[in-house]
């Protein structure tokens, strides 16, 4: 009778189990279709389609940052140089093709930059094509430490590269520049130590590297001092063995001739209209 008993209630509490297991099944299983169900796959789409319209929200911001940021520096430079808007936009233009593209396509010339490509991509001009263009587009065939010094008139955060806003001014100054400009742009070139003087020891240095040295020459150093001599002379107003700003400026003023006198740091005019009259053509 115990027996019966005992299997009785085993069998009751075994049911129960089962009744219990089969309700958290059938629970989770409801929750797991509750999961599902239309109107949360609806909303997940929504949510997918909100983020989509966010990512194309942002992109199209950063589009309209970058229109303005470029329509800033325009604007920014129109009033610091003298070129018009559609000037100075063809030069972003071809500054950015040089750049990305690592070559200077002018004339009848196409010159490759792929050695120093990294060093420049999406930084800006370095030395290295920087010497290309004043050889090729501008014509300056001076050597390497005036052509150095040209490029730190350029280089005016002093980084080693010339970039975007460096380009359009300093163009400026070297096409449409006031005597004034070009006076303060040749003084910085030929200043070699930027002490603020130009010393008799710069003037022997510039004139050496600038004049050609004929065969005949015995001594072409004591040449090129007497020509140093005579430089000074013609430069130094105020006859204190050295030449300042105001000196130069004031010798400059009286003879045009001698803002290039210790060497070519500036476009011809013929080559200053060429190069402006490119900018002119409709692309």
């Amino acid at each position: 009778m115990n027996n019966d008993n005992n299997q009785k209630s085993m069998w009751k509490q075994q049911k129960s189990a089962r009744l219990l297991m089969r309700s958290v099944s059938l629970f989770v299983a409801s929750g797991r279709r509750a999961s599902i169900t239309p109107a949360k796959a609806l909303k997940a789409i929504s949510n997918e389609r909100d983020k989509n319209c966010v990512m194309q929200a942002n992109q199209q911001q950063s589009k309209t940052i970058r229109s303005k940021s470029s329509s800033d520096l325009t604007d920014s430079l129109r009033k610091q140089t003298h070129f018009s808007k559609e000037e100075i936009d063809k030069l972003c233009v071809l500054f950015k093709k040089i750049i990305s593209s690592n070559e200077l396509l002018y004339g009848s010339q196409a010159f490759s930059y792929s050695s120093h490509a990294e060093t420049t991509k999406n930084k800006g001009m370095d030395r290295i094509m920087f010497r290309e263009l004043l050889h090729n587009t501008f014509h300056i065939l001076t050597e390497d430490v005036l052509m150095d010094r040209i490029f730190s008139a350029f280089d005016r955060r002093s980084d080693g590269i010339i970039h975007m806003d460096e380009w359009v001014l300093g163009l400026s100054i070297f096409l449409r520049g006031t005597l004034e400009e070009q006076i303060a742009f040749s003084f910085f070139i030929y200043d070699l130590n930027s002490d603020g003087v130009i010393t008799k020891e710069e003037i022997f240095t510039l004139l050496r590297n600038s004049l050609l040295k004929l065969p005949q020459d015995e001594d072409p150093d004591e040449s090129i001092k007497d020509l140093a001599d005579i430089a000074l002379k013609k430069l130094d107003c105020d006859k204190d063995n050295k030449v300042s700003f105001q000196d130069f400026r004031r010798a400059v003023v009286r003879d045009n001739l001698l803002l290039e006198a210790l060497g070519q740091c500036l476009p011809s005019e013929e080559v200053c209209k060429r190069f402006l009259s490119s900018l002119s053509v409709k692309q």
